[in-house]
């Protein structure tokens, strides 16, 4: 069957799809977006009219591989159809539905790498970015990664931070993206958890060291209460790198937040309260700002 969005009586090239459509295009469309076909209609072929093998000088008047207006040029490519009506409608300027599915975006990729044809995947490379494609942060990853569309595919790894790679389906997600981007992404999930425990034991938090001693009486005390909510607050962000479950709920809500902000000096004639709530609130805050954001 004949695509009717590319049936053109006069067209003089008959493209057909891997599930037999034929799409009748011009070669000038196909040659002034295409590299790849470019190529192609560049290259010689035995003349039509004579059968014999070609000697001599008859070799170099051969005629271009370019269709014929009276019998159509008929190229079997192994795309299907879907995707070559879209990739086809792109570089002839009709109107596509919006893209909302990445496993269209990456067929159409694909097929635009393959071709050599730039204008569709400066198009998609717009698309990416909108609903609800930019909703798909690891799919827009790996596309982003593999076409080498740098900004892209750093807006992609700072939305990544909502989400925990090491569930099943993250992770076989993950897998489809090159290895050197996945480190990359794997390396910005890590370095925000560590940052941020290294962060927890420096000044003004209260030190790692195991002696302590009460900011009142200058006796020795136990910061059980912040040790605990800091291996909690660490934890929370190697599940959820945003952090954002930190702020929002976390430090006020999580049953080692309450004992942490309850906590206070156990000597009785002292009893002072021992962690400023808002203060340590504001610090951790600062501490979330500050670290890596993209790859």
């Amino acid at each position: 069957m004949t695509h009717p969005a590319f049936d053109s009586p006069d067209a003089d090239v008959v493209l057909v799809s891997r599930d037999l459509v034929r799409f009748q295009m011009h070669s000038f469309t196909l040659k002034t977006t295409s590299g790849w076909f470019r190529s192609l209609f560049s290259m010689p072929r035995p003349s039509p009219s004579s059968s014999a093998a070609p000697t001599g000088d008859d070799r170099d008047r051969q005629p271009a591989l370019s269709p014929s207006t009276t019998d159509p040029e008929t190229i079997h490519l192994d795309e299907d159809s879907s995707t070559l009506e879209l990739l086809f409608r792109l570089i002839s300027g009709l109107p596509i539905q919006p893209l909302t599915s990445f496993d269209t975006v990456d067929a159409l990729l694909f097929a635009s790498e393959k071709y050599d044809m730039p204008g569709p995947m400066s198009l998609v490379r717009i698309a990416v970015l909108t609903p609800p494609l930019a909703d798909q942060p690891l799919r827009l990853y790996a596309a982003a990664s593999r076409c080498g569309w740098t900004e892209e595919a750093k807006v992609a790894s700072q939305r990544t931070l909502a989400m925990n790679l090491w569930q099943d389906d993250n992770w076989e997600m993950l897998a489809k993206v090159d290895v050197r981007s996945a480190l990359a992404l794997l390396k910005l999930h890590r370095s925000r958890r560590e940052d941020l425990r290294k962060k927890l034991d420096e000044h003004p938090f209260v030190s790692a060291n195991p002696v302590s001693f009460c900011s009142r009486c200058r006796r020795m005390t136990d910061h059980r209460g912040w040790r605990e909510l800091k291996h909690r607050l660490v934890a929370e962000m190697d599940a959820r790198p945003l952090g954002d479950t930190i702020l929002d709920v976390g430090l006020t809500e999580w049953p080692e937040a309450k004992a942490c902000w309850e906590a206070k000096c156990p000597h009785v004639d002292c009893a002072i309260v021992q962690y400023d709530k808002t203060e340590t609130m504001r610090l951790i805050k600062e501490c979330i700002d500050s670290l890596s954001k993209t790859t």
